[in-house]
């Protein structure tokens, strides 16, 4: 099946109008000379790459964390209405059996890849190598020292689908860590107190990765400059930020994009709550929440997480200013490349999966195809 007249965000982050095929679930030719007279004609309309998700604890009342199949299903529904087609899933710090137990599901959603789902990708194992000073609204009583053979294990029980680990730098063993742990995923400096030197170390060895930039980390000094520079000159990293216009403000967002260009990642970061009505109290990670305000807060106001989506991070984005192809690749191709999907997704390129978001210009009117399916 061809698809015409169509306005394409191609594999070189460009957007070319064209047409596009889709054959057995993956994209066929891509701008191709020749097209069937037969196609579909999209009149003009935007089409971007489904959505990749690689921050979000849970929606729609579920947890990842709850360790529940079921739930994770009605999470993975939920991406894909709204147009995240692949995604996965962020952990909290918690005991390495709890997380064992929520890894089990993340393993059986994949092996079982339901119908109505979005395709889970991997996991996020948020935590619980934190720094104790940017706990945030992780819970202090099981934070500890990065720990690979309790990572490896956690690795292989699952099959191997940790795709994203997290880590502050400043920790006892951070760069031993990190040295291993780079080699089976990918490794994110997170929730730390961490100096220079520390961050651009763990850097250095191998951590490709910002989890919530700006978020449970030190802001930028000019004596003492601390993570985000040490990650912004590292050419091998790419930054993550949540886009919920409450967590952080939009000129901060435009700066990041200026500072860290074509290697951003936008994140929902969101909790159970996200599709939940204000003031719905909630349990994250063992403590109880509530929605305040449009985000999820602990009881002594700290913020706990977004109550948002992907897709309406991307909607904000928009509106504050920044350019519509780097946005469309901080949602796309750059969080598949941290999960080492790009390969697969992410893209609109011949042999890739058909997952695809057709829209109009203001990216209102959203229908999304999964596998080359409309949902």
């Amino acid at each position: 099946m061809f698809y015409k007249n169509a306005r394409i965000f191609g594999s070189d982050f460009q957007f070319h109008m064209g047409a596009f095929e889709v054959k057995d679930g993956l994209f066929g030719a891509v701008l191709p000379e020749n097209v069937p007279e037969d196609a579909i004609d999209l009149q003009g309309a935007t089409v971007i790459p489904g959505l990749v998700e690689v921050h979000s604890h849970g929606n729609s009342g579920h947890d990842f964390s709850d360790g529940d199949y079921e739930g994770l299903k009605e999470m993975a529904k939920f991406y894909l209405s709204c147009g995240v087609t692949s995604f996965a899933p962020a952990s909290m710090t918690l005991p390495y059996e709890t997380l064992s137990k929520a890894f089990a599901t993340a393993k059986q959603l994949a092996d079982e890849a339901p119908e109505g789902c979005s395709a889970i990708r991997g996991i996020q194992m948020e935590g619980p190598y934190f720094s104790m000073k940017k706990k945030g609204a992780q819970n202090g009583a099981y934070i500890k020292d990065p720990d690979f053979e309790g990572f490896k294990k956690l690795y292989d029980d699952c099959g191997g689908m940790i795709r994203i680990a997290d880590l502050a730098p400043e920790l006892p063993g951070a760069v031993e860590f990190v040295e291993k742990a780079s080699k089976l995923c990918t490794v994110s400096v997170a929730h730390t107190a961490s100096d220079y030197d520390h961050a651009r170390d763990v850097f250095n060895a191998g951590a490709t990765h910002l989890t919530h930039l700006y978020n449970a980390m030190p802001g930028i000094n000019h004596r003492d400059p601390g993570v985000i520079p040490a990650a912004a000159e590292n050419p091998n990293v790419q930054a993550e930020i949540i886009c919920d216009g409450l967590h952080i403000h939009p000129a901060a967002v435009r700066l990041a994009f200026l500072t860290f260009k074509n290697r951003m990642i936008l994140v929902s970061d969101s909790g159970r709550c996200a599709g939940q009505p204000e003031g719905t109290k909630f349990e994250l990670g063992g403590q109880d929440a509530w929605v305040k305000g449009g985000v999820g807060r602990l009881a002594d106001g700290t913020i706990a997480c977004s109550a948002t989506n992907l897709w309406q991070c991307v909607l904000n984005c928009l509106s504050w200013g920044i350019p519509e192809e780097e946005v469309v690749r901080a949602a796309t191709y750059n969080p598949a490349k941290a999960l080492s999907a790009e390969d697969k997704v992410g893209s609109i390129a011949e042999g890739k999966i058909a997952d695809f978001i057709v829209c109009n210009a203001d990216y209102s009117g959203r229908r999304v195809f999964f596998h080359g399916k409309e949902i």
